[in-house]
This record gives C-alpha cells, structure tokens and sequence, in this order.
C-alpha cells in the first residue's frame, strides 16, 4: 500500500516514527512517506521523506500553521492510508477519512493526562483542556480505521472508544545496542559513571540526581553523573550548574545513536528516575529497555509497573525518585558489588533478547497494515457542525533535493 506517515511536531528522524515504524513498513514492501516539520526532501531507507515549514514564533499559531502545511502535503501525496503521530492532527484525520482515506492515530502518551502537567498551558485552563482533549480523542477515534497506542494502559481506553485499538510497544531495536563482542569485554566498565539519557527537565529527576551524585562524592567514593541529552527549559542549566554537585557532572549533550551505544558501554549503570507523575507511572521508558539491551543495571522510579520490568527481570535497583540520598546508596551498592550488577547487565540483556524488543513488536505494525489491507474503510458519518472543518489544498513547496542520504 501507499502509505503516509504524518508529523507536525516530532523530527524526521524520530526513533518512534522513522527508524521504527516507517522502515518497518517499508522493509515490509509498501510505499512509504513521512511529512515532517522542518526538513529537507529526500529518502532515507526507501521511506520519502517531506518537510514542510514549521516556524512561528507564537506556539498556537504555530500548530495551526503546522496542521495546515500537513494536510496539504498529505492531500498532494495522496496515500491510501495516513498514519499520524500528533493530537493536534486529529482534525486532519477526520478531514482525510471525509475523502475516504484509511486513517490510524498513533497515540505515544495518555494526552489527557498529559496536558495536565504542561508548564506552557496555564493552569487553571488545564482540566477543562484535558477533558475537552479526552472527548475529541473519544470523538475523533471512533471513526478512524485502527488506533496504535504505545502502552496497555493508553489501549485499554482507546478500546472502548475503537475496537480496532492495538499496542505497539515503543521496545528498542534489537541489533542497535546489543553488542556482539565477549562477556568480558561488553561488562567492561572505565570508571564509575552513571548515564541518564533524554530530555533533561525537573520532572525527570534532574535536581535529585545531581543531589546523589554530591552525596556520593561528599562520602569519599568517586562517582560521575553523565548526562546525555538537552536542557528544557535552557534556564534549568543553569540552575544546576550553581550546585555542588556539578563538579561530578559530565554533560554530553544531545548525542547521536552511535554515540549513545558508545557511552552506555563506558557507564556502571543508567539512571530512569522521573518523578510520580501519574502518566509517568504508567508509561514504559524507552531509556530503561535500551539500558538493559546494552547490559548495564538500571537505578529506576519505584512505580508498580516499573517494578515489574526491573525486580522481575532482577535487572536493578528502585528507589524513591524524590530521595536523593536512597538513589547515592543505589550507587553505592552497585559500585561495591561490581558481580551483582555485571549479573544484572546480563538479565536485562537477555530480557530484551526474548521479549523486550521491536523487532517483536514490528510483527505488531505489519500485521495491522495486512488487516486494513484487507478491510474497506469504516463508515464516516458527518453530522453538520463538523462542515466547518476544511482547509483549501494548495501545492507543495519542494525544497532541497531527493537524493539518498543518510540521517
């Protein structure tokens, strides 16, 4: 089939949405297109990738603009189904189901509760937002051909608003991370750091892991926290920088896939320590499955559900993420029973290798698009107040060029 995969928000290299789900399908045999904002033209892995404009400086103004730009790149590439990944293009769905197009919304997280903690959206406007966001999910999903959701959780609502509701675990890509070399060599650790890899914010556990790493360095034992990833907001940096437990800090920056898998070679153990937020406490973390595909120990959130993948797996240590000194003592145990977490390395490993991973979950995503290959399109009924939602197709502007490159 031709098919359409459509972002307004997320980058053309999203793992999630390109190097997953985009080039699954295409290795898959169908004929595959990403629009995504602010991106050359080009193809990559057999996927053709678009970019449209994305640049307002008003946050508002900038969705409108995006969704616009979306849906006149979808309508000239006139796919037979359009996969997207944002609920701010629930509207574009619906226009597309109106001209008889099979659509799938992609759901990454529990939107509803999402907004809910949003630090841009003011807040006493938040749970009006959040249940206006959970009845247009409701609405809006019920005529879509299939939802695709990253959790259990998100598909147990998404059920009873489409049947057709399928999880696709956002695992990590087996061959990416797994190393092939010796025992001995892939548990070779060259001090004592430990990594965090992702977004860089309060609500991740940046000021208590900062905290731990002055703890641990304040009782004699060397120990350095890494970071892998951005700052957000740019001011929080700062903020940290002004600690002292800074001097312990290796801050890399955002870094490529080879520099990740580089980097998670060299460390004692990864750190996923988001505070309980209730979607976070919910959620699978892609970090902690790519911690244990790389054979290192994890010092997660001592959330239920991330009991289950860590204890269950006897793949690390949980602790509270609001005490600073529990989590220090993690790493203090995991630097005196250097055995235990090599052991631990290994479990997640071999977690990974029989069930955490996408290439399972890939099965997943292909056996949809051979459903919908084989089903018409479910019935879309228009009611009158829903007249108002179009947008005049324009042309799309080329830029760049499309030749083959490489992300």
């Amino acid at each position: 089939m031709k098919i359409c995969h459509l972002t307004s928000v997320h980058p053309a290299d999203d793992i999630r949405i390109f190097v997953k789900e985009c080039r699954s399908l295409a290795l898959a045999g169908h004929d595959v297109y990403l629009v995504a904002p602010n991106t050359e033209n080009k193809i990559i892995d057999n996927v053709k990738v678009v970019g449209i404009t994305s640049a307002s400086g008003n946050r508002y103004k900038r969705m409108v603009d995006a969704a616009k730009s979306v849906y006149r790149a979808a309508i000239e590439i006139d796919a037979e189904v359009y996969h997207f990944h944002d609920p701010e293009l629930m509207v574009i769905g619906l226009l597309l189901k109106r001209k008889g197009k099979k659509v799938i919304y992609d759901v990454h997280e529990d939107v509803p509760e999402q907004v809910l903690s949003k630090q841009w959206i003011p807040k006493p406007l938040r749970k009006n937002i959040s249940v206006s966001v959970r009845r247009m999910e409701k609405f809006a999903a019920a005529k879509f051909d299939a939802v695709v959701t990253a959790t259990p959780t998100i598909t147990k609502r998404f059920k009873t608003y489409n049947a057709n509701t399928v999880t696709v675990h956002n695992f990590p890509i087996l061959q990416e991370l797994i190393e092939n070399s010796p025992r001995a060599d892939r548990n070779r650790r060259k001090d004592n750091s430990f990594l965090y890899i992702g977004g860089i914010t309060e609500l991740r556990g940046i000021k208590e892991m900062v905290l731990a790493i002055e703890f641990l360095n304040g009782r004699g034992d060397e120990g350095k926290l890494v970071l892998a990833g951005k700052f957000a907001p740019p001011a929080l940096e700062q903020e940290m920088k002004q600690k002292d437990g800074w001097q312990h800090v290796d801050h890399k920056g955002w870094l490529g896939r080879s520099e990740v898998k580089d980097v998670l070679s060299q460390s004692t153990a990864g750190l996923v320590l988001i505070r309980p937020e209730p979607r976070y406490m919910v959620s699978y973390p892609i970090k902690l499955f790519e911690y244990m595909a790389a054979g290192i120990p994890s010092i997660a959130s001592n959330f239920p559900l991330w009991e289950d993948f860590v204890i269950g797996n006897k793949c690390g240590l949980c602790v509270d993420p609001l005490d600073a000194e529990a989590i220090a003592n993690a790493m203090k145990w995991l630097m005196d029973h250097p055995e235990e977490a090599r052991q631990m390395g290994e479990n997640g490993r071999k977690a990974v290798i029989e069930k955490y991973n996408w290439e399972k979950e890939s099965q997943e995503l292909v056996a949809l698009y051979e459903r919908l290959a084989g089903a018409g399109n479910r019935s879309l009924i228009w009611s009158e107040s829903d007249e108002g939602m179009d947008f005049k197709s324009r042309s799309v502007k080329t830029v760049g060029n499309r030749n083959n490159q490489t992300l």
